[in-house]
């Protein structure tokens, strides 16, 4: 009985490691969208936020988990709906997700109305949530919990699909979120302009396919190492930076 109570306690930070896009590619995605704030929007941020950068607050919603106050926040990390299939077509969990939590948070920040307190809560959630919906395990299937499942090795190292896509691609390759962010930042203001079309509905939807493709990556058992990063590691960086540029845009029309 003893084991299973520090098991249960210990769950949440077990639970943690395997549901993040780990804290360098979220603060990736924060640093771009910095660089690319309007100046109306850096200023309403920048006073929500006591001054820190949205690569600072970008792992906030993980760091929270470990709390059970905020519990009902779990399933706004991910969505999960069949392969092939548009989210809007899809059956919709009671228990909220990604897309849901995106639009709560867009919804109330952008309330003047609203507490304080809450805006910059869901301000902070919202920097996290667009980070995730573009990393494509996060817009995935249920029925292996978006790749937990799917155990593979990483280097020798136990490790899963998701875990895969989470941390151990973007760790390997061994560079600072600055220095990442810095060499993915490197787009004209055409391409930026393209990669901002469109709706949160029309980037999940792009992730969920890619997401697809990366199911065909690997199987149970696969050793994976350094043949896979030189050949995802394109679609690694692709996402990083999407979720950067598309993060500046959602931010800059919530604070026109």
């Amino acid at each position: 009985m003893k084991n299973l109570i520090v098991l249960f306690l210990l769950l949440p930070a077990l639970c943690l490691g395997n549901a993040i896009w780990g804290k360098t590619g979220h603060r990736v995605t924060g640093h771009i969208a910095q660089n690319h704030l309007t100046g109306k929007a850096k200023r309403a941020i920048k006073e929500l936020l006591d001054g820190h950068s949205l690569a600072y607050v970008s792992t906030f919603a993980d760091e929270i988990k470990a709390d059970r106050a905020y519990s009902k926040y779990f399933a706004w990390h991910f969505v999960n709906y069949p392969l092939g299939m548009r989210y809007e077509d899809s059956e919709k969990s009671k228990y909220g997700d990604l897309i849901t939590g995106i639009e709560t948070c867009v919804r109330i920040v952008k309330d003047k109305n609203s507490k304080r307190e809450d805006r910059v809560f869901y301000l902070k959630m919202l920097v996290h949530l667009i980070g995730d919906l573009h990393q494509p395990m996060h817009a995935s299937r249920a029925e292996d919990k978006g790749g937990n499942d799917i155990q593979v090795q990483w280097f020798g190292e136990g490790s899963n699909l998701h875990r895969v896509w989470d941390k151990n691609l973007i760790e390997s390759y061994g560079m600072t979120y600055t220095e990442l962010a810095t060499e993915l930042d490197q787009v004209s203001r055409k391409e930026r302009k393209k990669i901002q079309e469109g709706t949160i509905y029309d980037w999940v939807d792009e992730s969920h396919v890619i997401c697809a493709k990366l199911y065909d990556s690997a199987k149970v058992g696969d050793k994976l190492a350094y043949r896979y990063g030189y050949d995802y590691n394109d679609i690694l960086f692709q996402q990083l930076q999407r979720g950067g540029l598309r993060l500046a845009k959602v931010l800059n029309d919530l604070f026109e």
